[in-house]
């Protein structure tokens, strides 16, 4: 049932892990994080006209309506790009977003490096601190991800709430599969950690277990001859023999006789005869 159990975490955390590691991958490289549309509200028949659509990710802006129709600019972290945009606010909100743009890397980093380290857990499995390890990893960098995603949301909300509201203009904005795809990849990272983090103490507890029980049995088998060399120490001396040879009625010898053992022949006047081993 336990090696069940940890075959089980070893797969659905390798499969979070790698899931995670492809969708904020998919998330950092596309650019459908934010989807803005602009434009007025014409009197006449109440209906509206777009003057500009884009959407952006971390690294570039598309538009799809307006004068900058069907271009894509890089965003502007080092150098000012040449694009016409409608509003101040919409200009804004281009800016600021690019605060959050260093924790999805740092997110991407810790995940990747998180995910080797698992799959040489699971390869080598007795080096059980690997487990641990990659847990912290992945939890780290759900942690850096989620850290960018609500920066990402207060910036856009803050240049959203100091919008002049004008009636004849109209603004809305969403945020695209590209944001839902590292909301995502935030949950399963964790759930990746979790799990890595869980197994490495079933494997630490079973580790222990088969450590306890070897001693256990190394010192039940050292008891064992101890108690064998003890009751052969402990065994009774073997019989010895008596003999005795008299040549005249005042003259005797007592010989003691014993297997294995050496002994002296001791000969006493009066007819008194001992056996004093050696």
């Amino acid at each position: 049932m336990s090696s069940c159990s940890s075959r089980a975490l070893t797969i659905l955390s390798t499969v979070f892990g790698a899931c995670g590691l492809l969708l904020v991958g998919v998330a950092v490289s596309t650019d459908y994080w934010l989807i803005m549309v602009e434009g007025i509200i014409l009197q006449q028949n109440q209906s509206m006209e777009v003057k500009m659509a884009l959407h952006s990710g971390l690294w570039r802006v598309c538009f799809m309506a307006g004068s900058e129709n069907g271009r894509c600019v890089a965003s502007e972290y080092f150098t000012e790009p040449d694009i016409e945009i409608t509003t101040e606010n919409t200009a804004n909100i281009l800016k600021m977003v690019r605060t959050a743009t260093p924790f999805p890397m740092v997110s991407l980093l810790f995940v990747f490096t998180a995910f080797v380290i698992s799959n040489i857990g699971h390869i080598q499995p007795q080096r059980t601190i690997l487990a641990f390890v990659s847990g912290i990893f992945f939890i780290l960098s759900g942690l850096s991800l989620v850290v960018g995603l609500v920066l990402y949301i207060s910036s856009i909300n803050d240049e959203v709430m100091n919008r002049p509201r004008e009636p004849e203009q109209f603004f809305n904005y969403h945020y695209g599969w590209s944001f839902a795809f590292a909301a995502s990849s935030f949950l399963l990272k964790e759930g990746a950690g979790v799990m890595s983090v869980y197994l490495f103490m079933k494997r630490y507890a079973e580790a222990a277990c088969l450590t306890a029980a070897t001693t256990a049995r190394g010192r039940s088998t050292s008891e064992a001859s101890s108690d064998i060399s003890i009751q052969l120490n402990q065994a009774p001396p073997a019989p010895c023999i008596h003999m005795h040879l008299c040549v005249t009625p005042f003259a005797c010898v007592c010989v003691c006789i014993k297997v294995s053992n050496s002994f002296i022949i001791t000969k006493l006047k009066n007819n008194v005869s001992t056996c004093r081993w050696s």
